[in-house]
């Protein structure tokens, strides 16, 4: 069973714009975000975000494709639960508007402006609508890894073409930074839990920054003062605790997760 969506408090688009301490209320939250302890936490101010930038409902989606078989996706809501059940159940993230944008794309973009092509995207939009997304902004947040590595914001209300009056270029502007400040924690956040699950140390490091510039195992051993032999048997060794099949997968598996910086 649903709950109804929350509802605004009457005032427009532009007139939350025009308030004096529209945008500063939205900058202090986002800034605090950066040092943030926990997922909670981060919970918490993204709602007082959505709340300062005027909107009823939000959801924010960290996406990570290892390769062409693994795909996670992390979510912060801001919103109805249940609609994070919802998403979930029906598997929606496989076929999703809103996500085919962000992998695409790096501009912000009302909903209305995507036309649903499926039977699931109809679906899925006409359940967003039941959480607050009667009107909703798309914002992706990009990262160097590409497609491989990004996030997406997702702003909603319930009062229909909400975000489609006047007021909507300085949402926007400001949605754009809380996009990226909440990308960058999850970025962070996965990385430090990866490098302690894993226990790699920075000799290892020295190791995936040879392979990404090309190094064979005779070049890294003679830069290591050691054998050629002993440099394969770390690769192995290292890869095996990432999971992965060989080095350049375990370089990219490191890129990927922010372990070393991508070229």
């Amino acid at each position: 069973m649903t709950t109804s969506p929350p509802k605004g408090d009457g005032r427009t688009l532009a007139e939350r714009v025009a308030e004096a301490a529209y945008a500063s209320s939205v900058f202090e939250t986002v800034a605090r975000i950066a040092v943030a302890a926990n997922a909670g936490d981060v919970s918490g101010l993204l709602k007082s975000a959505v709340s300062s930038l005027g909107a009823d409902a939000g959801v924010f989606t960290s996406f990570v494709r290892d390769d062409a078989t693994n795909t996670s996706y992390r979510s912060l809501l801001a919103c109805d639960p249940q609609w994070g059940n919802e998403y979930a159940r029906n598997a929606w993230f496989l076929d999703d508007p809103w996500l085919r944008h962000a992998l695409h794309s790096a501009t912000p973009i009302r909903a209305s402006e995507l036309t649903p092509s499926t039977a699931t995207q109809f679906a899925m939009c006409e359940a967003a609508a039941k959480f607050g997304f009667t009107s909703a902004v798309i914002v992706p947040a990009p990262s160097p890894a590409g497609h491989s590595r990004l996030g997406m914001l997702c702003l909603g209300s319930a009062t229909e073409g909400y975000f489609e009056a006047d007021g909507y270029s300085q949402f926007k502007v400001l949605a754009q930074g809380l996009a990226m400040e909440l990308h960058e924690w999850w970025y962070r956040r996965v990385r430090d839990e990866l490098a302690a699950r894993v226990k790699i140390t920075a000799d290892e490091l020295a190791l995936l920054r040879h392979e990404q510039q090309g190094h064979s195992s005779k070049v890294i051993a003679s830069a290591m003062n050691t054998q050629a032999a002993t440099i394969d048997c770390r690769f192995q060794r290292l890869t095996s605790r990432l999971g992965m099949a060989n080095r350049r997968a375990a370089l990219r598996f490191a890129e990927l997760y922010g372990l070393i910086p991508p070229q």
